[in-house]
């Protein structure tokens, strides 16, 4: 691109989604800090025509959400450089950038086995209308295998070009649901599948998550908290998708060859857990005390001798309960917990690694900083660069 010239850029992003909306304000900061671009952009929906004006914009760059070929061919049409991020139709000439789908899966397995969960289910849509929740699906799955767990899956399958209304969508799953093992932790494609998961559980009168917990994705916080109960979900970071693919949209304008595989951004920031998930399904009361106190006051700084109190068996049969069940050690426990509520804090705010050290349990800022090298393979200040919010 000239030297000096304004790169003029177009979103067609829409705002109907909080995944979307992450995108935008990972864009908005790339803006901030290596622009000025001139950007075109229109609020619209998901499944909204290209904009007229398009066929005729004499731009440098576009940055859109390609949800079918209609939009492709406007784009195409137009010859100028894009970056893709939807990923629906793999066979585009565009790059794509996008979430790292194997970890957001392991994740949503391992927070729903930490629950003491043994039964395990997916919930999504169709196959081939989204190959990323089709990924999605099937990395779950694996990792359930993997594990020594079988998994069921629903994809609510339809006839070629049929429709289905949303009341006959909630009974088939409820049906699905009801013949589910119980108790059973249910991961979903999106926030949205997992909304109606709780809908259908109250219409089949399966008690949430005591019977069924459920795990969505993206962390849509409204649609979240118009849940009943409150939805659990994974924050896959769509502010640093957003940051990278207006960072490789600007190297692509300056010349560079855009990439010829999928961008895929990963790990996830962690999971909003909510009280759809908030349940621990373990027989053993005992053992049941231990790791609710564990997870209530880790980050107090308890010690494994406090834990063992709680409990009337002898420690030695507490320790090799507690770790035939979660596959760790008390110790281990207290320390993934105190870690857990570390990231968070690193990736959600911009208070001192000291302070929160003391935060999450850790009795001095050192001994933390030893701990999350040990556990996280990198130090804490590369997880808070790596990792926070781009806003």
């Amino acid at each position: 691109m000239a030297s000096g010239k304004i790169p003029h850029v177009a979103l067609l992003i829409e705002t109907s989604r909080e995944y979307a909306r992450g995108l935008l304000r990972g864009v908005a900061r790339y803006h901030q800090e290596h622009g000025p671009w001139s950007i075109y952009f229109e609020p619209h929906g998901l499944n909204d025509p290209a904009p007229t004006w398009l066929k005729n914009w004499q731009g440098d760059g576009i940055l859109g959400r390609i949800q079918d070929r209609h939009m492709a061919d406007a784009i195409i049409e137009s010859g100028i450089p894009a970056v893709d991020l939807r990923g629906v139709h793999p066979d585009l000439e565009f790059p794509f950038i996008g979430v790292d789908n194997r970890p957001v899966s392991e994740l949503a397995f391992d927070h729903l086995q930490d629950c003491g969960l043994r039964h395990f289910a997916f919930c999504g849509t169709p196959r081939g209308e989204n190959p990323n929740q089709d990924r999605r699906c099937d990395y779950f799955v694996d990792h359930v295998e993997q594990a020594g767990f079988q998994c069921q899956v629903f994809l609510d399958e339809q006839k070629p070009g049929s429709s289905m209304s949303w009341e006959r969508q909630q009974e088939r799953i409820a049906k699905w649901l009801v013949k589910l093992p119980k108790p059973v932790g249910i991961m979903t494609c999106h926030d949205d599948r997992g909304h109606q998961v709780l809908d259908a559980c109250r219409r089949a009168e399966l008690r949430i998550p005591d019977e069924v917990a459920v795990l969505g994705v993206d962390n849509d916080v409204y649609l979240c908290k118009l849940a009943t109960p409150q939805l659990s979900s994974i924050d896959v970071n769509p502010s640093r998708i957003g940051y990278e693919a207006a960072a490789l949209l600007a190297r692509i304008m300056d010349g560079e060859s855009p990439p010829t595989e999928p961008v895929l951004l990963g790990p996830p920031r962690g999971v909003a857990a909510r009280q759809s998930t908030d349940m621990l399904s373990v027989e053993d009361e005992e053992v049941a005390i231990a790791i609710r106190y564990i997870r209530e006051h880790a980050i107090e700084g308890i010690k494994v001798s406090e834990v063992v109190r709680r409990a009337k068996k002898s420690p030695s049969t507490l320790e090799r309960r507690i770790k035939r069940l979660l596959g760790r050690t008390i110790k281990a426990e207290i320390t993934r917990v105190k870690l857990v509520r570390a990231k968070r804090l690193l990736s959600e705010t911009e208070l001192p690694i000291a302070k929160i050290a003391i935060r999450s349990g850790f009795s001095e800022p050192k001994y933390f900083c030893d701990v999350f090298r040990k556990n996280e393979d990198m130090t804490a200040t590369a997880y808070r660069n790596k990792f926070r919010d781009l806003e």
